[in-house]
């Protein structure tokens, strides 16, 4: 799917900067900013390197201020907006911007015409700008390219302190070296500082203001009524290919992952490059994981195991799957999976009570794509393992009670996915039996059952899976209501209206009698359902946060208090589905509902789905631009509707 925007994006600045794009190398690092060639984050970056796989990133390229000069006249390509008011506003002369496998720039100044594009290469810390110039105009004319950097962690402020050198193409400052080819003459210039506004950051109370620094410019001059082709390339490797190159092997990796997901769906080929763009190896493991989402966050359990079907396995990458597996087995410990994995040398964060259950549904969901019983064979141990510590009892008052339920979360630990805390405060506390948590139990426990009797184990779950799917109908059905409550804690909490309920019904094996479930998916649809996410909450509830904005403390107690999540929406279509048995009728439904999702792709990061919107209105994507779970998740509903559709055309 290639995505267009013309004139009519670029009126005004805020309007060019509203939408950005997303290149990675699969090490973590990325290339990211505005089509209006602004940096408006202070993540915004030409080269965000990750030195250490996939956390250890820095900001070494910044931004590039480019110049045409036309004659005796200058006028600015790049556009940026600055602390002291003043604004580069090359968007006026940006005549389109499109992104399929790479973004392309188009500008005209008069009788030149620009195109720029840009690249970056998997698992190196390389990315190239290329440029063709074609003067059609009665002047020559020169395209200046002032490169601007920062050198420094990602997230942190360069200070005037830091010292730079640059010669024979290779910057240095901070112990980090980059190394600059370009087919561009090289002038050396006074020092410069340049003092970005970082809008975006600035909306939602980060830091709104930054330096970068810059010491040369590279510039080719292009005579009247001829054509020239220009490029710079950034890179960690005193070796990199060329920039052209780099921007074709771009489009061939990314043709290469559509033609293997095998998708039909205009929307679905898309998300299926848009996937691997959260696939990363990790150092430390020396293995494969998945990154939440950009430009914020690293990779944690609870959302590499949400992400891990989506993202691997309905793109048909399931040797991604196996391996990303693998890696969280050998960390298993008394019955829970990392949610965060080890940073030099320390040990791995184990706050999360849904990782693990979450594991063994995607150790089943990969047999049923794979019929890998070997695998299922070697994963088999770790699934008794949780099993047995979750019955027993683990950490952060994680047990199996009495009638079966799984209790989770004490003091001030969250463990669930709603995990904001405060302070001392909580605003979405869900200590005692969470309702999504019991549906994974439930799940897991049945899959055991299921996994024995392949494997022709002795082990019978069946009795405790029974046990437990009375006792969760019993605590958490409400008839009168019809719906489930979001926990069992003996709160108010109990019963507010929270899309957490829905995956009871879209796992593989659930509690509830089809009416029942029903009754669930109309409710969801009710007060929770917007075509780009589920609401947190319901809108009538007096928590109800209706914008997600501005300060830490405002954002975390708005995040799960109605907040538009993405990926539950994935839940839901599944969800519906099901309970209308896939008849053409409901595929044709969730068919025609997720054609919106293409307007999705076009805002925000262009081809990716953000992490939430607001939940009065969700028009504006807000938190991570990209979010490995959200695009997973809509995977998933994309691989069942097209099965349907094969079978009925």
């Amino acid at each position: 799917m290639k995505l267009i925007y013309g004139k009519q994006d670029f009126k005004t600045l805020e309007r060019a900067e509203e939408n950005c794009f997303l290149m990675t190398n699969g090490l973590g690092g990325f290339s990211s900013w505005t089509m209006a060639g602004s940096v408006t984050r202070n993540d915004h970056a030409v080269l965000m390197a990750c030195t250490q796989a996939p956390n250890h990133r820095y900001n070494l390229v910044h931004r590039l201020c480019e110049t045409m000069v036309i004659g005796e006249k200058e006028f600015s390509l790049s556009s940026q907006r600055f602390v002291d008011g003043s604004q580069e506003k090359g968007y006026e002369y940006l005549t389109g911007f499109s992104y399929e496998d790479v973004p392309v720039w188009r500008y005209q100044i008069g009788g030149v015409e620009i195109v720029k594009k840009a690249g970056m290469i998997q698992e190196a810390n390389t990315v190239a700008v290329t440029y063709e110039i074609c003067n059609r105009g009665r002047e020559a004319c020169t395209l200046l390219v002032m490169p601007f950097f920062q050198f420094v962690k990602k997230g942190d402020n360069l200070t005037r302190e830091q010292k730079f050198l640059f010669q024979n193409g290779k910057i240095t400052s901070n112990g980090l070296t980059v190394y600059e080819k370009t087919s561009g003459r090289v002038e050396v210039t006074k020092p410069a500082y340049e003092q970005y506004y970082y809008a975006y950051d600035a909306c939602d109370g980060r830091r709104e203001q930054g330096l970068a620094y810059g010491d040369h410019r590279i510039f080719v001059e292009v005579p009247s009524d001829s054509v020239k082709s220009f490029e710079v390339v950034y890179s960690m490797e005193p070796e990199a290919p060329g920039g052209k190159a780099i921007v074709e092997e771009m489009k061939e990796v990314r043709k290469g992952l559509e033609q293997t997901a095998g998708f039909t769906m205009p929307v679905a080929r898309a998300l299926s490059k848009s996937a691997s763009q959260f696939i990363a190896k990790r150092c430390s493991t020396e293995g494969d994981t998945i990154l939440a989402g950009y430009p914020f966050f690293e990779d944690w359990g609870r959302d590499t195991m949400i992400a891990l079907p989506g993202c691997t396995l309905a793109v048909n990458q399931p040797e991604r799957a196996k391996r990303i597996l693998k890696t969280f087995m050998e960390h298993e410990k008394k019955g829970l999976m990392p949610n965060l994995f080890p940073e030099g040398g320390q040990e791995p964060a184990y706050n999360t009570v849904d990782a693990s259950l979450l594991f063994i549904n995607c150790v089943y969901l990969y047999y049923q794509k794979t019929k890998d019983k070997e695998f299922l064979k070697e994963a088999y141990p770790v699934m008794e393992d949780i099993i047995f510590w979750y019955q027993k009892g683990t950490d952060y008052g994680i047990h199996m009670e009495d009638d079966g339920l799984l209790m989770a979360g004490e003091k001030f630990d969250q463990v669930t996915w709603m995990d904001v805390r405060v302070g001392e405060i909580l605003p979405t506390p869900r200590h005692g039996k969470p309702v999504e948590i019991n549906a994974y139990w439930y799940n897991a426990l049945c899959i055991m059952d299921w996994a024995g009797k392949l494997l022709g184990k002795k082990a019978d779950y069946q009795e405790m899976a029974d046990k437990t799917r009375e006792s969760f109908v019993r605590e958490f059905w409400m008839e009168e209501k019809g719906y489930l409550k979001d926990v069992v804690s003996g709160t108010k909490a109990d019963e507010q209206i929270r899309c957490n309920q829905i995956w009871a019904v879209s796992f593989p094996f659930t509690m509830l009698s089809k009416e029942q479930e029903k009754q669930v998916v109309q409710t969801v649809f009710e007060k929770l359902y917007t075509p780009y996410g589920l609401r947190t909450l319901a809108m009538d509830d007096e928590e109800f946060h209706p914008y997600y904005g501005g300060e830490q403390m405002d954002r975390d107690m708005a995040y799960h208090q109605g907040t538009v999540w993405t990926f539950p929406l994935g839940a839901y279509y599944l969800a519906y589905l099901k309970v209308y048995d896939y008849e053409r009728a409901a595929v044709e439904q969730v068919t025609e509902q997720m054609e919106v999702l293409e307007s999705a792709l076009r805002e925000g990061c262009i081809g990716q789905l953000p992490e939430i919107y607001d939940g009065k209105s969700p028009a504006s994507s807000k938190g991570c631009f990209a979010q490995a779970w959200s695009v997973g998740e809509l995977l998933r509903v994309y691989e069942a509707v097209e099965q349907v559709w094969r079978t009925v055309k």
